[in-house]
């Protein structure tokens, strides 16, 4: 007796759908609006971005691994995106308050984002993020503070990255990114496509150490230019930090 042919395309349409149930419900908060949006960073970083990712051995694997600090130098802000699509965990990214556009005020909320206020007092944010990293979080920061300009230098980090690495003795997970739009405003790197690398770097731990907030931040500075054989640049572009919006 052969089978009819709507139970064959009922029966494939049916393993299709539980496939891409389970794809999208891979993702770093297991649920539908999270692998939903994850995955579409995913596609969009392949096809606008054209992203390649080296140092993948170095991505701790899993949902759970908290606490860890992700830090990267600032391109663009495309840049969180591009990092979070690499990694199966929730990144918590700190932002600087008057990047936090009121229109998408919903989508930050959702993100659970920590805004930092750069022209103020960071004392709230900080407790904010050493508490988020107690609890098992994984949080991201762009110690540089501003957009990197021009490229491929490495600005001074802010003190506040290594006093959160030294309050909650989280791994830090160092990110060199490079090739995204170098365009001002900032958020025009959204729309323009580019050929973007991310290198995750060996992960490193100051737990046990003597080393003070500054000379953490400093060395994370380092590490990244040796890694990426940048130069450093002490005093940032004054235009990047006014276009840098």
């Amino acid at each position: 007796m052969s089978i009819p042919l709507w139970v064959i395309v009922a029966l494939i349409l049916w393993l299709l759908w539980c496939w891409v149930a389970h794809w999208i419900m891979k993702n770093p908060r297991s649920d539908i609006s999270t692998g939903l949006v994850w995955r579409g960073f995913q596609i969009y970083a392949r096809l606008c971005h054209h992203i390649h990712i080296q140092g993948q051995h170095h991505i701790p694997q899993g949902t759970e691994v908290g606490p860890l600090i992700v830090i990267s130098n600032h391109t663009a802000s495309v840049d969180p995106i591009l990092i979070q699509s690499a990694c199966p965990f929730f990144i918590r990214w700190m932002m600087a308050l008057d990047m936090r556009l009121e229109q998408l005020e919903s989508f930050w909320t959702w993100l659970d984002i920590i805004s930092v206020d750069r022209h103020g007092r960071e004392v709230i944010a900080t407790r904010q993020a050493i508490r988020h990293l107690a609890q098992g979080g994984v949080l991201g920061i762009f110690p540089e503070g501003t957009l990197e300009r021009p490229p491929e230098h490495i600005l001074p980090f802010l003190p506040g990255v290594g006093l959160i690495a030294r309050k909650s003795n989280a791994r830090v997970l160092p990110v060199i990114i490079s090739g995204t739009p170098q365009s001002d405003p900032a958020w025009s790197s959204l729309w323009k496509p580019s050929y973007a690398t991310i290198r995750f770097l060996e992960p490193v731990s100051y737990a046990g150490t003597q080393l003070k907030p500054a000379q953490i931040a400093e060395d994370l500075r380092r590490r990244l230019a040796g890694a990426s054989g940048w130069p450093l640049l002490d005093e940032p572009d004054p235009a990047a930090i006014h276009n840098g919006k």
